[in-house]
């Protein structure tokens, strides 16, 4: 949520916070805004895409070396230009991610010192209380580094001073923000993509870090001004990888980057005979080996990823397994076991509520944590003492696709993993599960080619006001990810259910106006499923059903069937989810909504 580009530099760099607030647009905004210094203070906000952000400054010809900017989804306040950052208090300016909790005793405060609010911003509070410690301390980084002591909550900002051209302060604490070391200056950011223009140089920040941006240097410290070193890394993201190419949409790219991105997931397991606990990290194999039970903690898509992995954990592996939604867990009173695995599953890593969910469960003693994200540097990455990285690649689109599917084949290699530690897998069996592992980027491939089919049935979904998606087994947390896929983008209202539940509500909504989806692979449940079917044929729905090529489903009046090209045994949630991801995207282009950035959503939560 929220982007923040800041840049010290020896040339222009307004086309650089520019085109860093577009690479960061797939985070989800309402407004944009900059501060630039050029012989004094300049701002230009709008609320809407950061295009009209730019035209505003192409009509003034906006220059300058030293410069922040940033895109706001508003949590403190409505959409508007008075809400939008930066926020200024007498020459000094801010932009903001996150929520500064005790905002509003500072705000009284600050009033009774005789400062004046002009938004309804929990951001405009930090301006006005740096200003009012530069009157006792007056070196700007020390008065960040004052100032960020007393807020509460999360945040990243980014700070100049209309008097000090070529210098930025940036701090950050529980909100991502990282340092870009170039050639022509040093830059800040809410993540590398925005960077990329100018620099591969990268500086991860700590949390309680602040850091000085001047044109020829750089330097870090903590808020009690203590110096600290950061090393440099070298990015290992491209340009290319976010750019569209011959895509028409990033969520279309993605969904077809999918073959790939198993791939580079599965890598390490490409020509391997056997499977070692060691690809969860260096200490792998003795928490892995002395867990006695899963908890999963996630949000979103990741959640419905960790869902089906409960059914394999619990299948294969034979170790009890549960889900907790991360922004739910930490507020009620849960029972901790020592040697239980927590699995925190977010494809930023930065995701606030499944953060907080992991640092409650470390505080009730859980010891035995794994990251399984899709950003190396990120946050819960760091906080793990294991890891797995799904190597998806940048995720521009704010509905989730090639994470979805990356985190789910991660997850299956984790209960192979855990399998074989408890002496549930065989010699034969890993070798066919592997083999099955290294077939999924081809199996994804011939089911992407299934594309005009689902055109077709998008053009008549995309009429429709409401969809009930039916799945039964570990099938249904696929039918729970392509209702959210099909609201989250087209804003076609949409539910899942397990298909046996339909006698014991949902079927009273079923009529002719009401399409059901059905994940239909040919497993043991199959018979059942046919069932559930007949119940909505005999009330009059129309059945859009996503069949195996084997599945004994015949097509009639009412009944549209699919047919994957084949049955993937263990593995058929990642294969039967594309066509769900397709038809989403398809009915979203019918109905012209905005696909990348569907209203009201961003891309990573990084607040409550």
């Amino acid at each position: 949520m929220c982007g923040i580009v800041a840049a010290a530099a020896r040339n222009n760099i307004v086309p650089v916070l520019l085109e860093g607030l577009r690479k960061l647009e797939y985070r989800g905004y309402d407004s944009a805004g900059l501060a630039i210094l050029n012989g004094g203070l300049q701002r230009l906000r709008s609320v809407g895409r950061v295009a009209e952000l730019a035209a505003q400054a192409d009509s003034i010809g906006a220059t300058s070396e030293t410069g922040i900017a940033h895109t706001r989804w508003a949590t403190h306040g409505v959409p508007s230009e008075r809400n939008a950052h930066p926020h200024i208090s007498e020459g000094l300016a801010v932009v903001h991610n996150g929520i500064i909790e005790n905002y509003e005793s500072l705000r009284a405060e600050l009033s009774a010192l005789g400062y004046s609010f002009s938004s309804e911003t929990d951001t405009e509070t930090i301006a006005h209380l740096i200003h009012h410690t530069l009157k006792s301390e007056p070196d700007l980084f020390r008065a960040v580094c004052r100032t960020v002591q007393r807020l509460q909550g999360a945040y990243a900002i980014a700070v100049v001073k209309e008097d000090e051209p070529g210098r930025v302060i940036v701090a950050r604490e529980g909100s991502p923000l990282l340092l870009g070391v170039g050639e022509q200056g040093n830059y800040a950011a809410s993540d590398a993509s925005a960077l990329l223009q100018v620099t591969r140089r990268i500086v991860y920040l700590e949390n309680g870090d602040v850091a000085e941006l001047r044109p020829e240097s750089w330097r870090v410290a903590r808020a009690d001004g203590t110096p600290v070193e950061r090393p440099v890394a070298l990015s290992s993201l491209s340009a290319d990888a976010v750019e569209l190419g011959r895509f028409r949409h990033y969520m279309q790219k993605e969904i077809f980057e999918q073959p790939d991105a198993l791939a580079n997931t599965l890598e390490m397991v490409g020509g391997a005979k056997s499977l070692q606990a060691g690809l969860f990290g260096a200490e792998a194999e003795t928490l892995l080996g002395g867990a006695t039970s899963v908890l999963i903690l996630a949000c979103g898509t990741s959640s419905h990823a960790g869902m089906a992995a409960r059914y394999w954990l619990e299948a294969v592996a034979g170790i009890p397994c549960t889900v907790e939604t991360a922004s739910e867990y930490r507020y009620r009173e849960s029972v901790p076991q020592a040697d239980q695995l927590v699995i925190a599953i977010s494809q930023s890593g930065e995701t606030a509520d499944t953060l907080a969910a992991l640092r409650h469960a470390k505080a009730l003693g859980h010891h035995r944590t794994l990251a399984l994200c899709n950003v190396p540097e990120s946050a819960i990455v760091r906080e793990c003492a294991l890891r797995f990285i799904t190597r998806a690649g940048p995720e521009i689109g704010v509905a989730s696709t090639k994470a979805f599917t990356t985190q789910l084949a991660a997850l299956f290699l984790l209960t192979l993993v855990l399998a074989k530690l408890k002496g549930r897998l065989s010699d034969t069996e890993e070798a066919i599960q592997l083999q099955a592992l290294r077939h999924l980027p081809a199996a994804i491939g011939r089911a992407l080619e299934l594309e005009p089919q689902i055109k077709a049935w998008a053009e008549r979904f995309a009429m429709k006001q409401h969809a009930l998606f039916l799945g039964r087994g570990i099938h249904y947390p696929i039918a729970l990810e392509g209702a959210l896929k099909l609201k989250e983008i087209s804003y076609i209202h949409a539910e899942a259910y397990p298909a046996g539940e339909l006698k014991h509500g949902p079927l009273a909504l079923v009529d002719k106006d009401m399409p059901v989806i059905a994940v239909a692979p040919n497993d043991v449940l199959l018979e059942k499923l046919k069932s559930n079917l007949q119940e909505v044929k005999a009330r009059g729905g129309e059945l859009y059903v996503f069949a195996d090529a084997d599945s004994e489903i015949a097509e009639s009046e009412g009944v549209h069937i699919l047919r994957l090209p084949e049955h993937y045994g263990r593995l058929s949630p990642i294969l039967h989810v594309i066509p769900l991801q397709l038809l989403s995207y398809h009915a979203a282009l019918v109905k012209g909504t905005d696909v990348d950035k569907p209203r009201n959503l961003a891309k990573s939560v990084t607040v409550e």
